[in-house]
């Protein structure tokens, strides 16, 4: 959900140090060096990579993403939600404002189908927006999120708006379809480096395997060929693969399961463009047996470690945390958890994005609460503070 840092970098000239006793040069005839890259315009400007277990910019200097999801396009609204309330950039100004340096947008296949205007967008409040499809809705955002130094993570969460799917494909959204569709996404916004990465498919689980090698299950394989496709349209962009829901009979969340990266990695075609992605969420959720029981909470670390967080503890991939939240912050078993994996995230330097920014009414809560205006100031604080 939250934020980077150590982003700032020495934006002057580089010039020749004088000669003794040489006349001293004039801007005519001794002009200064460029930098090795442009100074960007915002600090975390530019593509970034993978390097080792951390991500990097374009000079090599570490991110730490802290971001929030925004959703709604996923859904039939095809436009992330409360824009029938704010202004769109109105929702947008406190999120960079406050720290925040990336955004993970939902979307879903059935957004860019023909003839899918959103419904839910106020005219009045929204202008700019009236008369756009889902999809230009999105490039809005887009646009908006790069005014502000904010990058974006697109997020395939669904094939159809009604419902998450297990695997990658559907009866009616194929395998084939879904690639082409990345690959017209990695197309549209081919050179624009706020979109700094795709996550494949949101929350793999149920039938769906990790390097059992059936191409029908094996979300690993999957992730290689989406992914590859995508590189071969834009060799800059992040490929973020999530992990499954059980592997070798250990279970966790949908999509957070990482242990077969141990024996079975992802492997692409290009270099440094590899990042694997898990969820974790509290009891608020499910509860989950690790929640149960005297061992919690200093099992908590442990959990992760084994499911996810050896990747970077090892030094073999950065893990980003795409999604995590929960109501309470407090001393009941939600609150200890979602403190404690706050800490890890950031002892381990380990990137995230919160879920929510939305006023979410079902099991997590939101950064803003129900008006779309008033910010949950101690989630602020615990996801921002050093």
């Amino acid at each position: 959900m939250v934020l980077t840092t150590s982003l700032l970098v020495g934006t002057g000239w580089l010039r020749s140090p004088p000669q003794a006793e040489a006349p001293v040069a004039t801007a005519s005839d001794a002009p200064p060096l460029p930098p090795a890259f442009p100074a960007p315009r915002c600090p975390n400007g530019g593509y970034w990579q993978a390097a080792g277990a951390r991500i990097v910019d374009e000079r090599g200097m570490e991110v730490v993403v802290k971001g929030l999801n925004w959703f709604g396009l996923e859904t039939d609204a095809f436009a992330p939600f409360g824009l029938l309330t704010r202004r769109w950039t109105d929702i947008l100004d406190p999120v960079a404002a406050l720290g925040f340096d990336a955004l993970r947008l939902p979307f879903s296949n059935e957004l860019l189908d023909p003839g899918r205007p959103p419904p839910r967008i106020s005219a009045e409040l929204n202008p700019d927006l009236a008369g756009l499809s889902g999809l230009e809705v999105l490039d809005k955002i887009v646009e908006g999120a790069g005014e502000r130094c904010l990058k974006v993570i697109l997020d395939r969460h669904r094939p159809d708006s009604r419902a998450q799917s297990a695997l990658w494909y559907t009866d009616r959204y194929s395998e084939a379809r879904w690639i082409a569709d990345w690959q017209a996404l990695a197309a549209r916004y081919l050179g624009n480096d706020t979109v700094i990465g795709f996550d494949l498919h949101n929350e793999p689980h149920g039938a769906a395997t990790w390097g059992s090698g059936d191409p029908a299950t094996d979300w690993r394989l999957a992730a290689e060929r989406a992914g590859d496709a995508v590189l071969a349209v834009n060799p800059r962009l992040l490929i973020i693969v999530q992990g499954v829901q059980e592997h070798g009979g250990r279970h966790y969340w949908w999509g957070g399961n990482l242990a077969g990266v141990r024996e079975a990695p992802v492997r692409l075609s290009l270099p440094g463009r590899l990042v694997y992605s898990t969820h974790d969420y509290g009891p608020g959720v499910f509860n989950q047996p690790w929640f149960a029981g005297p061992a919690f909470p200093t099992n908590l670390e442990g959990i992760w470690d084994q499911f996810w967080g050896y990747l970077v503890r090892e030094g073999t991939a950065p893990v980003f945390v795409g999604e995590f939240g929960g109501r309470s912050l407090g001393a009941d078993r939600e609150g200890v958890w979602q403190r404690r994996l706050v800490a890890y995230l950031k002892r381990n330097r380990i990137g995230f994005a919160y879920w929510t920014l939305n006023p979410e009414s079902g099991d997590t809560g939101g950064l803003l609460l129900d008006d779309w205006l008033t910010l949950d100031q101690a989630k602020v604080a615990l996801l921002l503070s050093e």
